[in-house]
């Protein structure tokens, strides 16, 4: 069976373990798992965001960037699954199109695999989105 070991980074994933009980990412073997990751600036305590959806989701992407770096792997690229948490969704209808724009930035040369769901409220009260991953790193 493969060790299963827990990821944080620097600034707002460490606070998150200390004060909030929990980690950025886990690997289980070349598969990592994504924690929820709000557009927060990571290095900004405490968490800042922007009032901004496009800036939020950007945002939201660059720390699944670091937290796939945190556990070891090259980054985003090597993310196949997307899960997308939208507050308000039916009240603010351009969501859809900023997180299409936001995926064929972030993946250029493929489509991951995605699901969308519209939520009442998130973590923080000025949250827009939250957004969970899942990528494959094998380890030779």
């Amino acid at each position: 069976m493969p060790a299963v070991t827990f990821h944080v980074y620097e600034g707002f994933g460490q606070y998150a373990k200390e004060n909030l009980h929990f980690s950025q990412a886990v690997r289980i073997g070349d598969r990592v798992e994504i924690s929820g990751q709000g557009g927060w600036k990571a290095n900004t305590l405490p968490p800042t965001l922007s009032d901004s959806l496009e800036e939020q989701i950007d945002q939201a992407f660059s720390n699944i960037d670091l937290a796939m770096r945190a556990a070891g792997g090259n980054g985003i690229s090597q993310v196949y699954r997307i899960s997308s948490y939208h507050a308000r969704l039916s009240a603010t209808p351009e969501t859809m199109e900023i997180m299409t724009k936001a995926l064929a930035k972030w993946f250029p040369d493929y489509c991951p695999i995605w699901t969308a769901v519209g939520v009442e409220a998130l973590g923080l009260s000025e949250m827009m989105v939250e957004i969970e991953a899942v990528a494959y790193d094998p380890k030779e």
